[in-house]
């Protein structure tokens, strides 16, 4: 018999592939986690830029590209609607169509915000991805118990500060683990 309860919540947390991740979209990919319930998940990969840069956001709306995100790319959040932005910032702020993630982080969708990047105190750090990755109930349970990915709770430095290409192996650090130790099958017991 199978609970679908679940009795804790990853959100705010990073998922980490392991190596032996076979999905070409997930290898070596972290994703933060918005929302863990019972129902599921949904959250954005961190760290696969898309060939998208941050200007093309602020050209749809006219307005120039503010210098915090010069050369900033838009992430391939996952591959669920994958013809839709989303905004992961700090601090939540009060926007039309945003999900709660902490206190001070959340995910928007309206257009409403991407005016705002252009003020720091409005939007003081943000990433920008087209597509999430979503889990159903139980899903990203299972996945978890055979081992696809490890979790660890998600680090803002690493989440809006580092370079794209140096968010995988930061978050390995958060849990003290070195790539080269994780063995491409774990056994159970």
């Amino acid at each position: 018999m199978s609970d679908k309860t679940t009795p804790f919540s990853l959100a705010n947390h990073f998922l980490i592939a392991m190596p032996s991740m076979e999905d070409p979209f997930f290898q070596r990919g972290v994703v933060y986690v918005c929302e863990h319930s019972a129902r599921g998940a949904m959250g954005i990969m961190v760290n696969k830029p898309s060939p998208l840069s941050m200007d093309l956001l602020f050209d749809a709306i006219k307005t120039p590209t503010p210098s915090r995100f010069y050369g900033q790319r838009v992430l391939m959040g996952g591959p669920v609607q994958i013809d839709r932005g989303f905004l992961v910032h700090t601090p939540a702020g009060s926007w039309q169509s945003s999900l709660l993630i902490t206190d001070d982080i959340a995910m928007t969708t309206s257009r409403d915000i991407i005016a705002s990047l252009s003020h720091d105190k409005e939007v003081n750090q943000a990433i920008a991805t087209i597509g999430y990755s979503q889990w159903q109930a139980g899903q990203l349970e299972q996945e978890l118990a055979d081992n696809d990915w490890l979790t660890v709770a998600a680090d803002k430095r690493i989440l809006f500060e580092l370079p794209y290409e140096e968010r995988y192996d930061s978050a390995l650090k958060l849990l003290n683990i070195d790539l080269m130790c994780l063995n491409q099958q774990a056994g159970h017991a």
